[in-house]
């Protein structure tokens, strides 16, 4: 479809405070709580940038400078490492050119919604992708990359799906879904938490999107949704209908690391698959629950 625009920006909502993982969060991002080695924002980073994003729009909010300090050049860190010979490789690859990374405020909680509309300026009149760092996505290639070969496909607004227990349908927003290809289903509805027992499927979203600028002009006029909140999924609702609009299931792991348990798992799972450090990891495990 050669009306399609290239995909350039994501957007990446980080203002959060990570009340749950308090008191590790007190003077740290959540976003900065690291899985194994590396710091979760990063994950979602190499994920962007693997997709063929060129700009990362950062929506941060107060006490997020060791955020933007990773992505920056650490001169005094590089030159002890170089005067010793050591290889900088691993700190390198995170740097952002100069100019690249993009930082706005939301002065308020308002919801993710509220958040994603803050970057209205920077985004302007091009279709954007929205990661959620708590979401840790694992396969090859990455979730977002999987999402944009979709979208060169059928256009669009593209949202990730995954399937969760009916039991936990009112946890997060969930699709009513239409016609299936493969992993794409088209969307016909989307709800954010809808009451127990009256979800139209247990296809969730879990923090990845890819969006039409149209959106941005919804959240101008938000409505109060979920919680209070201004809700982005309140807001992709009103483009169903009007534009393609359609989930696609991820072929890879998810890890909540939102949550204690996802994130203690997640640190679990990517040690194991480590070769430097999975057998002796495996080995500490099978001592524990021997």
């Amino acid at each position: 479809m050669s009306s399609i625009k290239p995909l350039r920006k994501a957007v990446f909502p980080v203002a959060g405070l990570g009340t749950r993982f308090l008191p590790a969060t007190k003077s740290m991002p959540k976003e900065m709580l690291t899985v194994v080695d590396k710091p979760l924002i990063q994950y979602a980073v190499e994920e962007a940038l693997e997709a063929g994003i060129e700009q990362i729009i950062f929506v941060t909010g107060r006490g997020k400078g060791a955020l933007e300090d990773h992505f920056d050049i650490s001169y005094e860190l590089e030159a002890t490492m170089k005067a010793r010979g050591k290889s900088l490789a691993l700190i390198e690859n995170i740097r952002q050119t100069p100019g690249s990374p993009v930082y706005v405020r939301q002065q308020e909680p308002l919801g993710l919604g509220h958040a994603v509309w803050c970057a209205r300026e920077i985004v302007g009149d091009e279709p954007f992708a929205v990661l959620l760092p708590d979401e840790l996505m694992v396969g090859t290639p990455g979730f977002l990359a999987q999402m944009v070969e979709a979208y060169h496909r059928v256009g669009g607004n593209l949202i990730g799906a995954l399937e969760v227990a009916p039991e936990e349908t009112d946890k997060y927003g969930i699709i009513t879904p239409g016609a299936v290809d493969g992993p794409l289903t088209e969307v016909l509805e989307v709800i954010e938490k809808p009451k127990q027992g009256t979800a139209k499927s247990n296809l969730m979203t879990p923090g990845r999107y890819i969006l039409q600028p149209e959106v941005m002009k919804i959240l101008d006029n938000p409505v109060k949704g979920a919680g209070g909140e201004i809700q982005l999924t309140d807001a992709m609702a009103q483009l169903i209908g009007k534009q393609p609009f359609h989930g696609y299931t991820f072929a890879g792991d998810r890890y909540d690391c939102g949550d204690k348990a996802g994130f203690i798992q997640a640190n679990l799972a990517l040690a194991l698959a480590r070769e430097d450090i999975g057998p002796s990891v495996r080995a500490f495990a099978q001592t524990l629950l021997s």
